[in-house]
C-alpha cells in the first residue's frame, strides 16, 4: 500500500468511525465503536502494521495523518458520550420519581482491603531498594511457567504447584516467576525487577487459598552473589517489619535457584521467646529465595560464565497476615465489612 493509498484509508476510517458515533443511542454502543476503530485489534491498527513498509517521508505523513484520525475520531468520541450522558439525566428528570424529602445516602469511607494496602506498600519499599516492576500475564504456557525455570515435564516438583489446566498446553500460572523469564529474554542486562500480581495452586486451608499474590524479585548483572541477596533481604526486613529485627537463611530447595534458601525472621510477637503463632520456634518463614540457576540463565541467553543474579518470592497475603494479626487467610477474600472497617 502507498503512502496516498494509507492517507486515503485513514480517512476513510475517520469518516466511517465519526459516522457510526453519531448513530449509537447508549455509551456503552459508543465504547464498541471506539473500540472497534482504535482497539489494539481495530482498524487503525490494522493500518498503521503496514507503516514499517513506506520510506522515511511516507512513514512521516502516514504518521502525521494518524495523529490526525485518532484525534478526530477522540473528539468524536467524547462529544457522543456527553450528549448520551446529558439526555440520560435529562430522560431520568423527566421519568423518575425523586422524592426530596428522603435523607440523602450516607457512604462510609474505605481505605481499602488489607491485601491490596500490603502489596501497595511491599511494592513501595521495594522501588526504593532500586527495583522496577515488571508485569506479565496470568495466563501462561508450559514452557514459561515449567521449562524455563528449570522444571522437567517429569520434575516432581511439578505436583507441589498443581494448577488449573487450559486448553494448548496453557495453565494459570503457579507463580510470578514466568514474569522474571519474559523480562530476562526480552530486556538488555543489567535486571532489577519485582513481579507482583495473582497465582493460583489447588491448596486451601486457614493458611493458603487458590488465589492468592505474590511479589518476586530478580536482580542479573555481572559479579552477583549471596552476598548482595543476603544485604537485599536484610534491608528488606528492617523497612519491613522495623530495624533491628532478626533473620536467618535457610538451605532449601527450588527447581530454579541453586543454592537455596528459606528466609526467617525473629518472632515480631513474641521477641524469639517462642509462642503459638511460630510454633515456639521464635522464628517465622516469609519468603524463599537463592541464586538463579545456571540452566535458567542459559535457557534465557544469558552466559552464566560471565553474569549471575539472585531471586526471592513471597506471598503478599502472609506478610499482611503478620503485620496485621490477621489468623485466617480467608478473611482476606471475604468482602466482610466488619472485617474491613478496620483498616
Amino acid at each position: 500500500m502507498t503512502t496516498e493509498e494509507m492517507i486515503s484509508k485513514l480517512d476513510s476510517i475517520q469518516g466511517e468511525a465519526v459516522a457510526a458515533l453519531a448513530q449509537t443511542e447508549r455509551v456503552e454502543d459508543a465504547i464498541q465503536v471506539k473500540n472497534r476503530f482504535l482497539g489494539k485489534k481495530g482498524q487503525m491498527q490494522d493500518v498503521m502494521k503496514l507503516l514499517r513498509d513506506l520510506p522515511n517521508d511516507g512513514k512521516r505523513a502516514v504518521g502525521q495523518a494518524s495523529n490526525a484520525a485518532k484525534n478526530a475520531i477522540e473528539s468524536a468520541y467524547l462529544e457522543r458520550v456527553e450528549a448520551l450522558e446529558a439526555a440520560e439525566v435529562e430522560r431520568q428528570l423527566r421519568e423518575e420519581t425523586v422524592d426530596v424529602t428522603l435523607p440523602g445516602r450516607v457512604f462510609t469511607k474505605s481505605n481499602g482491603n488489607p491485601l491490596t494496602l500490603m502489596e501497595a506498600e511491599l511494592i513501595d519499599l521495594f522501588q526504593e531498594l532500586g527495583f522496577e516492576v515488571a508485569d506479565g500475564p496470568e495466563i501462561e504456557s508450559d514452557f514459561y511457567n515449567f521449562e524455563a525455570l528449570n522444571f522437567p515435564d517429569d520434575h516432581p516438583a511439578r505436583d507441589m504447584q498443581d494448577t488449573i489446566m487450559l486448553e494448548n498446553g496453557h495453565l494459570l500460572r503457579t507463580h510470578t516467576s514466568p514474569v522474571q523469564v519474559r523480562t530476562m529474554l526480552a530486556y538488555e542486562l543489567p535486571i532489577q525487577v519485582i513481579s507482583p500480581g495473582r497465582v493460583y495452586r489447588h491448596d486451601f486451608d486457614p493458611t493458603h487459598s487458590p488465589v492468592f499474590h505474590q511479589i518476586e524479585g530478580l536482580h542479573v548483572d555481572k559479579h552477583i552473589t549471596m552476598r548482595d541477596l543476603v544485604g537485599a533481604l536484610k534491608a528488606f526486613v528492617d523497612k519491613c517489619f522495623g530495624v533491628g529485627t532478626k533473620m536467618r537463611l535457610r538451605p532449601s530447595y527450588f527447581p530454579f535457584t541453586e543454592p537455596s534458601a528459606e528466609v526467617d525472621i525473629g518472632c515480631i510477637f513474641c521477641g524469639g521467646d517462642g509462642c503459638k503463632v511460630c510454633s515456639h520456634t521464635g522464628w517465622l518463614e516469609i519468603l524463599g529465595s537463592g541464586m538463579v540457576d545456571p540452566n535458567v540463565l542459559r535457557g534465557a541467553g544469558i552466559d552464566p560464565e560471565v553474569y549471575s543474579g539472585y531471586a526471592f518470592g513471597l506471598g503478599v497475603e502472609r506478610i499482611a497476615m503478620l503485620k496485621y494479626e490477621i489468623p485466617d487467610i480467608r478473611l482476606l477474600f471475604d468482602n466482610d465489612i466488619r472485617f474491613l472497617r478496620q483498616f
